[in-house]
């Protein structure tokens, strides 16, 4: 089988031609020995399956990071190198492509953003630059589908390169190659241009980051309450309470398997929220009160991304990161950790030092619930308003600016500039983003459901044995002193560990009052990330970091659950 890799900058279009090579049936791994993630997926090409693989995106051959270092081994497994070039950017572009040309590698370049290219007044002699580098060049704008199939039509014709340079000198020869092929005109800025400015100025930028992010939760609420209250409530309470009733009855309403698959009767009925059953709760949880929310959140989050705002975001917000001991790459993490902790913690790769992924994992961890999370706390405290819901995530943000402060003061090292290329803003093209959209879900779906699943199990399982109750007396102390909550509190910080959205609806029963639910609700963010989330920063942060991590987490929710304690309930 023929291995097709897509290689290019950051940003340049890669992970659209690749949806426009590829069906929908793609894969997202992680490269052998390492947590970095790239995508693959397969065409025909004549009568030959050809794999097409998303190397991740790198500047160059000489890797400053780990996804670059990745994508230079990468290259030594590949029978045809695609090295997709932004055409409004060429000079920086052709940097790799030289290299990758000085390698000997057969290469098709996919001078892409050709559309781009024009409305700025860039001109290309592709003809010429053909010549000059000795392989084919192939106009393309990947969102429209220009230039795809002449791109395909070419992959019998890859070829090493002809050029030849002195490598002291690679970048000298950039410029003299942009000299013979490039010709750039005046023309007057548009709407999209100043818009492009203002969101990076402050003045104007925070404003605009503002409206965006009150947009974006909005449009997510909005999306997922509809789904939630149209699609998915209508299909558990018509169509499968009927049917575990039924199933519960057979089981005669009560006993251990009983209690494992359906959980306690409410009133003689099936209570998604309270019954904790595996064929109830188990269910309702991921699929009617998570999914439609983490589905929004990703929609509006990939739709971010594709745009071209992110990059921009991340230049606004830098200056306030530096004080956190980061750098502006790292409200990636965050926003990402905002609909699963997992791909959040994963990102943190993007940052350059030991010291900053460090900080940004713990602050994550700590301060940043997960979508699935936020949506069971709104669902809990939402008919409090802004009372409940202010005070709880209020504190998280206090908590998130506070400990980044003093963990930069605490911890030796500098913040390195941030240094990101920021795109033109773009139009998304709707079938990269579904593909990204079904992608992350499914991933979602695939980690949160042997999780719910599991904690269900294991806290029915405690509770039959009676360990809950001996765990509850043991910690009453500190679970009833320090942090005002009643015994039975215990087994949903119990089963925090493995799933945190089932952990805050474990509180519904109890009855507890407002101040308790925002203690609640704010210890279970902080103490302690999800069994999936924890697996993951062991890897990226190593055992002895991820043991530091945990001992902030866990002393940080007994101080701030003891100061919100005290202060509440005074």
């Amino acid at each position: 089988m023929k291995k097709i890799l897509l290689i290019g900058n950051p940003n340049v279009g890669k992970s659209v031609i690749f949806s426009r090579l590829t069906g929908v049936n793609v894969i997202a791994s992680n490269y052998p020995g390492t947590t970095v993630e790239f995508t693959k997926g397969y065409m025909r090409l004549g009568d030959e399956k050809t794999e097409i693989i998303d190397v991740p995106g790198t500047y160059g051959l000489d890797p400053n990071s780990k996804a670059e270092e990745v994508a230079v081994q990468m290259l030594k497994d590949g029978d045809l190198v695609i090295n997709v070039v932004d055409s409004t950017n060429l000079e920086r572009n052709l940097n790799l492509t030289l290299q990758l040309l000085k390698d000997r590698i057969p290469v098709i370049i996919a001078l892409n953003l050709w559309d781009e290219a024009k409305h700025i007044g860039i001109h290309i002699d592709v003809k010429k630059l053909e010549r000059i580098l000795g392989v084919p060049v192939i106009p393309t704008c990947a969102i429209t589908g220009e230039g795809i199939r002449r791109l395909v039509s070419q992959f019998f014709n890859a070829k090493a390169g002809t050029i030849h340079y002195e490598e002291d000198k690679r970048w000298e020869k950039v410029g003299e190659i942009i000299g013979q092929v490039q010709r750039v005109v005046h023309r007057h800025h548009t709407f999209l241009d100043s818009l492009e400015d203002a969101s990076i100025k402050p003045v104007t930028g925070i404003p605009i980051a503002l409206l965006i992010i009150s947009a974006t939760f909005t449009v997510i609420r909005f999306i997922g309450e509809s789904l939630i209250s149209y699609i998915f409530e209508p299909i558990f309470e018509n169509l499968w309470a009927p049917l575990i009733m039924r199933l519960s009855n057979l089981l005669g309403n009560q006993g251990f398997i009983h209690d494992i698959l359906i959980g306690k009767l409410v009133q003689g009925k099936i209570d998604f929220f309270e019954s904790l059953g595996l064929l109830t709760t188990g269910l309702f949880v991921p699929f009617a009160a998570v999914l439609p929310y983490v589905f929004a959140f990703y929609l509006v989050l990939s739709f971010l991304e594709d745009s071209g705002y992110l990059p921009r975001l991340a230049v606004l917000v830098d200056n306030v990161m530096h004080k956190l001991g980061l750098h502006g790459l790292a409200i990636i993490p965050m926003m990402l950790g905002l609909g699963c902790n997992v791909p959040g913690a994963m990102a943190t790769r993007v940052l350059e030092t030991k010291r900053e992924r460090f900080i940004s994992a713990t602050l994550m961890a700590i301060s940043v619930p997960c979508m699935a999370q936020i949506a069971i706390i709104v669902g809990l405290i939402g008919r409090f308003g802004a009372k409940g819901m202010g005070t709880v995530f209020g504190t998280l943000f206090i908590v998130w600016i506070v400990l980044g402060i003093l963990l930069n003061k605490i911890m030796k090292g500098e913040s390195p500039e941030i240094f990101v290329e920021i795109p033109p803003y773009r139009l998304p093209y709707l079938g990269a983003l579904l593909k990204k959209l079904w992608m992350r879900t499914k991933g979602f779906l695939r980690q949160a459901i042997p999780y719910v699943l599991l904690g269900v199990f294991f806290v029915n399982v405690l509770y039959s044995l009676g360990i809950i109750e001996f765990v509850s007396k043991l910690t009453a102390p500190i679970v009833t002193g320090i942090l005002g909550l009643p015994k039975e509190a215990v087994g949903a910080l119990i089963i925090g560990f493995l799933r945190k959205d089932v952990a805050v609806g474990m509180l519904l029963p109890l009855g507890l009052n407002l101040s308790q639910i925002i203690v609640a609700s704010v210890v279970l963010a902080m103490y302690f990330p999800c069994v999936a989330t924890f697996a993951v920063l062991i890897k990226e942060l190593g055992i002895k970091d991820m043991l530091k991590s945990a001992l902030i987490m866990i002393i940080s929710a007994l101080v701030v659950g003891g100061l919100l304690n005290l202060i509440l309930s005074s």
